[in-house]
């Protein structure tokens, strides 16, 4: 009990020091939000550009402005570096690293095992580990436990270890760290307790559950549920396509049910780091269990096939003209994954470029967060500016990120086809037979 009431007082009296592994979209926003309670946060992360920057308060991550960054670092409240040294000087260590997938759709958590095993070198009885990295349902216990404990000191009793799944929503403007809900699972009732106080200084609302397992789940099963339903539109799309009905009209139709319906919207593909890798997490367990995850094989089956979709609708619409697609100048606005950031992820537009590049159409792209694209050849793509010259020299136009500075009625005013995989000229009413959806 000692351990726990001595944590509990330095959390109470400020004096607790914060690590923070990896300091990308998920960490650098909770590293800053700690520093806001008045802990002092060491932020830890391999690559060197970015520990740089962010000592000469420059900030990389676009929910998280420069100033506050620079602010926090003069005020002696916030560091970064590139090695693990100190950490058994830390109270509590928050892990936010990558966890991509093979290739092969296995989950990857070696950044996770790497940061587990330099924090066990330094651990000491009293201090927290939370494991934020979204992963499959056992790791924290499974992986990160015995690790932890080879050397002697058990997770409950001498240290504290829980797992609490990250929930960043780039970009948006209405939920950020601070006043999206937190859950929490410890691999016992007291590390939960442990993990529970710290978060409620820096977090609005924190819920606990059963198991570090539990909360693992919970993460998979946020982004399975859009993942699913995200396929679903889709595919309802391509059914209204065959029926030559407007998915757009049906969707907002459906949507008037004040109960029992909410709204997804079909689009070029999904990405993002969470929705297109977090539920094969899930069926790569299961698999291990003898069982098929059959609605996350078909989402991802369809989802996957969005990309090849919009380039169909494509040529047919350069058909249509009596133009084929190798040669032509297509320009792709939005390369984006989502709307008003610059997170390129996993992005749709990346593969419809790199379809439409190896079919030998003569490429253009405009996304005023990215100036320029690398190809899977190599290619660099420099980003063409916003001007109604840009449009008039283009065949097709197709919107695949719909970014909120865009102006589309002059998109539409001055293009000679348009693509529009994201509804984004819903509002537009001159020149509507010029656009086209998929």
């Amino acid at each position: 009990m000692a351990h726990l009431e001595i944590l509990k007082k330095k959390i109470a009296t400020g004096k607790a020091q914060v690590g923070i592994i990896g300091l990308g979209y998920v960490g650098l926003p909770l590293a800053v939000e700690f520093a806001h309670a008045g802990f002092k946060v060491v932020g830890v992360d391999v690559d060197l550009r970015k520990v740089d920057g962010l000592n000469k308060g420059r900030s990389h991550v676009e929910d998280v402005p420069s100033s506050t960054v620079k602010q926090l670092v003069q005020s002696g409240k916030f560091t970064a570096r590139a090695d693990y040294k100190g950490c058994g000087k830390m109270d509590a260590i928050f892990i936010a690293v990558p966890t991509p997938l093979r290739k092969t759709r296995d989950p990857d958590i070696s950044y996770i095992v790497s940061a587990v095993d330099q924090i066990a070198r330094e651990l000491r009885p009293g201090q927290l580990i939370v494991l934020e990295s979204t992963t499959y349902p056992g790791t924290t216990e499974e992986i990160m436990r015995p690790r932890l404990e080879a050397k002697g000191l058990k997770a409950g009793q001498d240290f504290f270890l829980a797992f609490s799944p990250e929930r960043v929503d780039p970009g948006n403007k209405l939920y950020e760290t601070k006043n999206t809900p937190k859950v929490v699972g410890g691999t016992t009732p007291r590390c939960t307790r442990a993990a529970r106080m710290f978060y409620e200084t820096a977090i609005s609302s924190v819920h606990t559950v059963s198991s570090t397992q539990t909360a693992e789940m919970i993460k998979l099963l946020e982004n399975t549920f859009r993942a699913v339903n995200i396929g679903l539109v889709n595919e309802i799309a391509m059914m209204c396509e065959k029926l030559k009905l407007d998915v757009w009209e049906v969707i907002d139709g459906a949507a008037t049910k004040p109960f029992g319906f909410m709204r997804f919207y079909p689009g070029p593909g999904i990405g993002g780091h969470c929705i297109p890798l977090d539920p094969h997490y899930l069926s790569w367990k299961l698999k291990t269990l003898n069982y098929s995850a059959r609605f996350i094989e078909l989402a991802s089956e369809i989802n996957g096939a969005m990309p090849e979709l919009v380039v169909r609708r494509a040529t047919e619409l350069l058909n249509d003209c009596r133009k084929s697609v190798k040669g032509s100048r297509i320009l792709i606005l939005g390369a984006a994954y989502k709307k008003d950031t610059g997170d390129l992820r996993e992005s749709p537009a990346l593969d419809v470029l790199q379809i439409l590049h190896e079919r030998g159409a003569r490429i253009q792209f405009h996304d005023p967060y990215n100036k320029s694209l690398r190809m899977e050849d190599g290619t660099v793509k420099r980003g063409k500016p916003f001007t109604p010259a840009t449009f008039k020299e283009a065949d097709l136009v197709i919107i695949i990120t719909d970014h909120s500075c865009f102006d589309y009625d002059e998109v539409v005013r001055h293009s000679r086809v348009v693509l529009d995989t994201r509804n984004a000229t819903r509002s537009v009413k001159a020149g509507r037979k010029k656009v086209h959806s998929i």
